[in-house]
């Protein structure tokens, strides 16, 4: 793999290619950051979205460096997928892979796919690695991994300037806000970077150790200017964590609703922040919020312990109530099928889920979802973990697990068979659910369908039409 460029070669036009392969459905920050930073410094990138366009070739094979955005890891995937076909159309290109998933993954993409890795807070090694490069030397940056010589994720305050946008069209395939039957373009901005909380299966401790770091507001503010100008009618802020830095969110948010009072707006949060902020949901909900994404995991204490989730199912149905006196719709993400799960932890989900009115509020996939173990997870060190744990797959960037009931496993499989037939047949949630729970029935008897069961129905909460999944 090459990693040296002829000096001032990447000053020119399209030498310099910034490629994402999947931001749940929004204009990727990992394309409009890096390119702000990159054009400050006196470069011009092109950006490409593999998610509403086509690996461009003659892109491709003009430019003489690549990064590849990897928030995520679907994206990672995806993004190998193409760094591969990059090395096929440009065998000397200088690939760089950054992001969160890039620093649980370096060891494997500079042996396989890459000639850099950047982690953390990754928009100025970058530049500085550009600039290394445009130089024509050798780069030794800090920050910035190579073969043979890994680097820590880079944690420092950025001077951020404004997301660089004019490539991205608002429409075009991104995510749209469903709300009474009336769809709406959603914007997406980050207000904090990284999360002050440790969950063990998440993978931002592992990068981050515990560290946040908020956006300047009248960045913030200004990067949703530009997209309500665009055309976003919603804004999504895809913040670990809205909520870690409780003030600049409200300082934010009420901004917010004075420049463009009929704008609505999402965030994500913890349990126990609902719970501990609950005294600003109601004006929350007044600003403009349309709904709020918190991860209930699962309802097993066992579960949420091993998780070190910091709520307990007490708490869910505080946080729950929370929500709803604040007039605050709240949509629940799910890890279903961990080792510690049961089947009748399975249907005690799917009933809870009825029995709360919740239906609607939760995109089928989550009945799916599997842990995820990524290289790097803090679940790897523990006691728990460990009786459960396989090889590490490099190549598909997470370790293998098995269930102690082998049952489990394959309810696994065939839930999710059922989700992907279910959203290809655009089945209601309701439906879904009942085939689910006919299927997790298998393993349960005697918990299978309820008759006596009567669910709480309310109307349908706003959603995005981008099914949430990592």
């Amino acid at each position: 793999m090459s990693s040296i460029v002829n000096a001032g070669q990447l000053r020119e036009p399209g030498s310099i290619l910034l490629v994402s392969c999947y931001e749940l459905g929004h204009q990727p920050q990992g394309l409009t950051w890096p390119a702000a930073f990159l054009d400050r410094a006196g470069f011009s990138p092109s950006l490409l979205d593999l998610a509403v366009s086509s690996l461009d070739e003659d892109q491709v094979r003009r430019a003489r460096f690549i990064g590849i955005s990897v928030p995520m890891h679907t994206a990672l995937r995806l993004g190998a997928i193409a760094a591969r076909r990059v090395r096929e159309l440009n065998p000397t290109c200088v690939v760089c892979f950054y992001g969160l998933y890039a620093s649980l993954n370096a060891e494997y993409l500079l042996e396989a796919l890459a000639d850099y890795v950047i982690g953390g807070e990754y928009e100025e090694p970058l530049v500085r690695l550009v600039e290394t490069l445009d130089r024509g030397v050798e780069p030794r940056v800090a920050g910035v991994g190579r073969k043979g010589a890994l680097a820590a994720p880079h944690l420092a305050r950025l001077a951020f300037p404004r997301p660089v946008r004019a490539e991205l069209q608002m429409t075009g395939g991104y995510a749209r806000l469903v709300r009474d039957g009336r769809e709406a373009p959603a914007g997406y901005v980050e207000a904090s970077r990284g999360c002050k909380h440790v969950c063990r299966h998440c993978p931002i401790p592992p990068v981050y150790g515990g560290r946040f770091f908020a956006v300047p507001r009248d960045i913030v503010l200004d990067d949703i200017r530009s997209q309500v100008e665009a055309g976003a009618e919603h804004i999504t802020f895809g913040d670990p964590d809205f909520l870690n830095g409780p003030k600049h969110a409200l300082s934010i948010a009420r901004s917010l609703h004075v420049e463009f009072p009929d704008l609505t707006f999402d965030f994500t949060a913890k349990v126990e922040h609902l719970i501990r902020h609950r005294a600003a949901l109601p004006e929350l909900a007044a600003l403009g919020c349309a709904f709020v994404v918190s991860a209930f995991e699962s309802l097993s204490d066992e579960v949420l312990e091993h998780l070190e989730k910091g709520h307990t199912r007490a708490d869910i149905g505080v946080a729950l109530d929370a929500a709803r006196e604040a007039g605050l719709p709240l949509r629940p993400t799910w890890v279903p099928f961990t080792p510690w799960t049961t089947a009748a932890d399975y249907v005690e989900l799917l009933d809870f889920v009825e029995d709360e009115g919740l239906v609607d509020a939760v995109d089928p996939v989550q009945f799916a979802i599997r842990l995820l173990v990524p290289p790097g997870s803090r679940l790897v060190e523990t006691a728990a973990m460990r009786p459960h744990l396989g090889a590490l797959r490099a190549e598909m960037f997470t370790y293998e697990w098995k269930h102690p009931d082998p049952r489990m496993d394959g309810l696994q499989v065939e839930a999710r068979r059922v989700v992907e037939s279910a959203i290809r047949a655009r089945e209601d949630a309701e439906t879904v659910l009942g085939r689910l729970r006919d299927l997790a029935g298998t393993l349960v008897p005697a918990r299978a369908r309820r008759g006596a069961a009567v669910p709480i129905r309310r109307p349908k909460a706003p959603y995005l039409t981008e099914p949430w999944f990592c």
